[in-house]
């Protein structure tokens, strides 16, 4: 029913590779693609392959315009410093992206202050926290210019009233917004809506087209017409300016156009596995919204269970906390044979 393929992780004999949805590998129909792609010098607006994909996901996304770059690192970087100014300040989870796993961009090449929140078990930040935290207007202060949220955020797909009733608060004190999206499409799909209608609330996004879409590499960022102009010249002060880079941009295009709707299988998949984790019944496992699954091993065997996985040729990341994610190169057959892999162990135990 979906395009799916075999995962090899660089080696023929792993079972399962569950470490991200980063891993996977071009299909062969995006393989063929990328051999005859049209090129050009893309620094010079030279690249059909580029100015297509650009066109395209800024239409289907509801923005004036896009800016194709190799990462979502790159891209919210981007986003972040085309909004704010050296000294300013903008408002983001502690558990976001952006703030905890971007190696500190914002503050170290962009001079942006980040004002990290506590995020609620749902991964939303309490408006009331957000609002808080806009400093006034005085020389002692940061200026806040930006409120940055993340969707899904660990795997947790925000309310779209959330999201709506969250920017339209920051909006009225004259704050910018911006979606780090790296997994918008799979919060669409949870949500059964179209992704552009979660976009929508924001002044700029990011998508990532290597993530759940399975692209081998790339990022949009998404914005109006000036703001894509001034985040060009970022982009190039940033050594983001590819050249005949349209050998990726099909491969964006594609996915864009046939795997979106696919993440439903993933997000099944996901569901399979915490079932079939739990039903060990020392597992810990939290229920999955989308494609991204926490494990928890007791700390009595959390080495021991780790290096079995690993000998199984099963891969995850962490060791007592676990996460699982599952992605186009992820089966049924190789779910259950994971399971399957995973019940022997507390058999044997």
């Amino acid at each position: 029913m979906y395009p799916t393929q075999q995962s090899d992780s660089g080696d023929l004999n792993v079972v399962a590779d569950f470490r991200s949805d980063t891993v996977t590998r071009p299909t062969p129909e995006i393989r063929a693609l990328m051999a005859t792609a049209p090129v050009g010098d893309d620094v010079f607006g030279d690249d059909p392959s580029i100015n297509h994909l650009e066109s395209f996901a800024a239409e289907m996304m509801g923005f004036e315009a896009a800016l194709f770059a190799p990462s979502g690192t790159q891209t919210n970087l981007i986003g972040l410093m085309t909004h704010c100014q050296r000294g300013d300040e903008y408002i983001v989870g502690q558990e976001a992206h952006t703030y905890k796993y971007e190696g500190g961009g914002a503050a170290v090449l962009g001079s942006i202050q980040p004002q990290p929140l506590n995020n609620q078990p749902d991964g939303s930040i309490a408006i009331k926290d957000i609002l808080a935290a806009i400093k006034p207007d005085d020389c002692h202060f940061a200026k806040t210019r930006l409120l940055a949220l993340e969707n899904t955020i660990g795997g947790r797909v925000l309310p779209m009233s959330y999201v709506k009733e969250a920017t339209d608060a920051v909006k009225q004190r004259g704050l910018a917004t911006h979606l780090d999206g790296a997994r918008l499409f799979n919060a669409a799909v949870a949500l059964g809506v179209e992704p552009h209608h979660i976009a929508r609330s924001f002044d700029s996004a990011s998508i990532c087209l290597s993530k759940g879409l399975g692209a081998p590499v790339g990022s949009l960022l998404l914005g109006n017409k000036d703001f894509i102009k001034a985040a060009r010249r970022y982009r190039k002060m940033l050594g983001g300016g590819m050249r005949q880079a349209g050998v990726l941009a099909v491969a964006g295009e594609y996915v864009l156009k046939h795997h979106v709707e696919r993440l439903a299988e993933d997000h099944y998949h996901a569901k399979r596995l915490a079932e079939g984790l739990a039903s060990t019944g020392v597992l810990k496992v939290t229920e999955p919204q989308t494609n991204i699954l926490f494990v928890e091993v007791p700390q009595e065997i959390a080495t021991e269970f780790a290096a079995y996985l690993q000998q199984q040729r099963i891969l995850v990341t962490g060791t007592t906390l676990q996460r699982w994610v599952t992605h186009l190169d992820v089966t049924r057959s190789h779910v259950d044979e994971s399971i399957r892999i995973v019940r022997r162990f507390f058999e044997g135990a």
